[in-house]
């Protein structure tokens, strides 16, 4: 029987935390989209990524910070509201489980068409409704069930990218079977145009595809209300972000554009086929379907997953329904995990009737929304640290490093990609649809929150920053 009373489950482990982190960028963002951030800059594509990755990684500083001192299951939103005000958290809770929606159909419609390379004669439906009940299943069972599917589903993405690296590296230095008919060094990272065969120009447009790749690592801060030792878990997760920008982008894309000049990846399928291919591998489309099938898995339960604890904080702050904080007896937002599936439903059949330019509109709002929770995240930790006494900034056990100076960087950076995505027709969609979304949300918020809030709200109530120290640590 589901209550409103129960509280969420802390059964998410170390493991599992590190995983999701080492996960969450693994998806279609890398496996394809990798493909058109390098025809955008060519090899500076690489400078690109650990640029971007280190803004990313401040980003999530901050996030940790916030995390390891207050404990919550509506993350960022919840920290918006507190340090900005409940219209900025309002928008940044509705705006990422918007994002995770629209992000999360794009994969479970690309999972129909990577189940159709091996069942052409099956109704793709049939895979979609199989794939959204089982992990809905699953996630509506407890959060332990979705971190252990979620661990399994990381390893085997992360055992496929380092198997490509050392596949790569093997051609370069040890002089292995390559079928590629073209010379292969490391000296095409430099002799194919330059490094900046585009200048400066394609190198500043890439970020807006760059970017967009690193979406989902702010995932991290969802899972703090349900780590089970949250100052240890979530530092330990969001350390690991400058290892994976060099592993899974850096280093995989070193090898892969060494491999062949850059003008040639993607130009025939998947970048990521041409290294399979390099290496000899007649099974090499094979092996990537049955990648890219566990990317989709992943980012679909890890979507589920987030989008439903955000909505269910934003529940508890009054900036939902009601009814999306009951809880299940094992301490899982039931209803909240039955919108998504919902949701997933509603957006098959709207993928089946609508046409393809409607990808194009996800993948804007995807970016839009994406760049924006960030920029969320930055602006609560400044307003968070404004409103810290001197012994309060001493007592913080993950503070941002390089303060204040790299956190204020990192958001001119993220404010400079946002006013980017005007400059280019394929992206300029994002703003307008972003400013159309964001329009829609002040509204709603003050024709139906704003009310529903004074109403709420008796004098004298406890303040939102007073309630937040009370909010349990964990267990160990």
């Amino acid at each position: 029987m589901a209550t409103e009373k129960a509280t969420l489950s802390r059964g998410l482990r170390p493991r599992h935390i590190r995983f999701i982190a080492l996960g969450s960028a693994i998806g279609t963002g890398l496996f394809y989209g990798s493909s058109e951030s390098i025809r955008a800059a060519g090899p500076a594509v690489l400078l690109a990524y650990l640029i971007g990755g280190a803004a990313v990684f401040l980003v999530l500083r901050s996030l940790g910070e916030m995390a390891v001192r207050s404990p919550s299951a509506g993350s960022f939103g919840e920290y918006a509201t507190r340090h900005l005000g409940p219209l900025a958290g309002f928008t940044t809770g509705w705006t990422y489980a918007f994002e995770m929606v629209i992000v999360c159909l794009a994969d479970i419609t690309a999972l129909g068409v990577y189940m159709g390379f091996w069942f052409p004669d099956v109704p793709r439906w049939t895979w979609l409704l199989a794939a959204i009940l089982i992990i809905g299943a699953i996630n509506l069972f407890s959060v332990k069930a979705f971190g252990e599917l979620e661990f399994w589903l990381s390893l085997v993405k992360i055992v496929a990218i380092v198997a490509m690296i050392i596949g790569g590296a093997a051609i370069l230095f040890f002089g292995l079977s390559h079928g590629g008919g073209h010379h292969v060094s490391v000296a095409n990272l430099w002799s194919n145009g330059g490094f900046f065969p585009h200048g400066v120009h394609g190198f500043i447009l890439s970020f807006a595809v760059v970017m967009f790749a690193f979406g989902g690592t702010e995932v991290i801060g969802v899972t703090a209300g349900e780590a089970e030792n949250p100052e240890k878990t979530i530092p330990s997760a969001v350390n690991s972000i400058p290892i994976r920008v060099v592993l899974f982008y850096v280093l995989t894309l070193a090898v892969l554009m060494s491999l062949n000049p850059w003008q040639e990846v993607g130009t025939s399928g998947s970048p990521f086929v041409q290294i399979f291919a390099s290496l000899g591998i007649k099974s090499a489309a094979t092996l990537l379907n049955v990648v890219v099938i566990v990317a989709a898995l992943s980012a679909i339960n890890s979507d589920i997953f987030a989008a439903g604890r955000m909505m269910y904080g934003m529940a508890q702050r009054g900036q939902a329904p009601a009814a999306m904080r009951r809880l299940s007896r094992n301490g899982v937002p039931w209803l909240t995990v039955v919108i998504m599936i919902v949701a997933l439903l509603v957006g098959v059949v709207l993928n089946y009737l609508m046409p393809e330019k409607i990808f194009l509109v996800i993948a804007s709002i995807a970016t839009f929304a994406t760049v924006w929770v960030w920029l969320m995240i930055l602006l609560s930790q400044l307003g968070a640290r404004r409103k810290m006494s001197s012994e309060e900034v001493a007592a913080l056990r993950y503070p941002v490093p390089l303060w204040p100076g790299a956190q204020i960087a990192a958001t001119v950076f993220m404010v400079g990609v946002m006013v980017l995505l005007a400059f280019s027709g394929d992206t300029r969609i994002a703003l307008v649809v972003g400013a159309a979304w964001l329009a829609l949300l002040g509204g709603v918020y003050a024709l139906w929150v704003r009310p529903r809030l004074a109403v709420a709200e008796p004098p004298g109530a406890q303040a939102p920053e007073a309630v937040a120290e009370t909010v349990p640590a964990g267990r160990g």
